[in-house]
């Protein structure tokens, strides 16, 4: 396999030039679990860690590599490599990290589109399906909408939610599918390119790992039956992992995800919601927050019902959440500053007893 079958192209190869990194071996991250990662090459696949130095240098966990990542590595075994460095990302999707306040987790690097996958059936939430477009948004990640388990409903019932979703995301393509039926995949099929990256996400038993298997034709993922009681597939992905398929486009299948907590969203909550912002230009007062002042034209639209209340309410929910994540962050670096004044005050206190 070539290094091209995993997306490398002539922009990374200049990166490569650029950091000095011509003395490595070049690979993609394509699976991570708990800081051990597997690196694909032309060579094949290789179990890898860091090392030391890329470790002591990091200083958070978005230093560390990720699912997507191209990296610098050397072997030192038959099977076995170190990555030296990670090659800067063209694109993160992220999000804020579950019981960690103020930082954020890495779902997966340099995508090029994003499958937002949801269930017609109990799963089903239009409120959350605009969560994921925030952070495809904030990333310039080009999101898709796949509506999946069409074969539990009517056509009735799902002529009304593809108008409701279509009606809340606008220009975002919404394709309804079925992996039982095999109904709607050749139109997701159509959307993928050679060398460009996707990735999967939903919630768990949406249909994530049937739909990979299906679009490559073979059953690279593990799927489990269909839950009596609740009506939805079991979690089946635990991890990370990316997989190349036949076509040449490139897939990152993700665990599912229970929370997808909005974190600095620059752009991202505001393209998601780009309706809200447009009408908070004619607002009387510039820093209108569209929940108790007068003469909000934001209020008025959903008032009048030019705005959907549901739409409006989670554009609130959420910017509460962003606001709240970047005071947390200001805090945090506030104090780190504070400490990093200490201890050179107290370094130089040391200095002075010596003498």
């Amino acid at each position: 396999m070539k290094l091209e079958h995993l997306g490398y192209n002539d922009k990374i190869e200049k990166l490569r030039i650029q950091y000095n990194l011509g003395d490595f071996e070049i690979g993609r991250i394509i699976s991570e679990h708990k800081e051990r990662y597997i690196v694909k090459t032309e060579k094949g696949e290789f179990d890898a860690e860091i090392t030391g130095n890329l470790r002591y240098t990091a200083n958070t966990r978005e230093d560390f590599p990720a699912v997507g990542d191209w990296v610098a590595i050397s072997e030192y075994d038959d099977d076995k490599v170190l990555i030296h460095s990670v090659f800067p990302r063209k694109t993160i999707i992220e999000r804020q990290a579950i019981g960690k306040q103020g930082e954020k987790q890495i779902i997966a690097t340099n995508i090029d589109f994003a499958f937002i996958v949801q269930a017609v059936d109990r799963d089903f939430n239009i409120n959350r399906i605009e969560r994921y477009l925030t952070i495809c948004n904030t990333s310039n990640v080009k999101p898709i909408i796949i509506l999946n388990k069409i074969d539990l409903i009517g056509d009735t019932v799902l002529t009304d939610l593809m108008s409701k979703v279509q009606e809340r995301v606008k220009q975002v393509p919404v394709i309804a599918i079925s992996n039982e039926s095999q109904k709607g995949i050749e139109r997701v099929k159509k959307h993928i390119a050679k060398g460009k990256t996707y990735c999967l996400l939903g919630s768990s038993g949406v249909g994530k790992s049937s739909l990979l298997n299906n679009l490559s034709g073979k059953q690279l993922m593990k799927t489990n039956t269909i839950s009596t009681s609740t009506n939805k597939g079991r979690h089946v992905t635990s991890h990370r992992e990316l997989i190349v398929l036949e076509n040449g486009g490139i897939i990152i299948d993700n665990p599912g995800i229970r929370e997808v907590g909005i974190a600095d969203s620059v752009g991202g909550l505001e393209k998601t919601f780009a309706k809200i912002v447009e009408l908070s230009k004619n607002c009387k007062f510039k820093d209108c927050t569209h929940t108790i002042e007068i003469g909000c034209a934001v209020i008025a639209a959903v008032e009048s019902e030019k705005v959907d209340k549901l739409f409006y309410e989670n554009y609130l929910k959420m910017n509460r959440e962003k606001e709240h994540f970047e005071s947390t962050v200001a805090e945090k670096r506030k104090k780190d500053k504070n400490f990093g004044k200490m201890v050179k005050q107290f370094k130089n206190l040391k200095r002075s007893d010596k003498y």
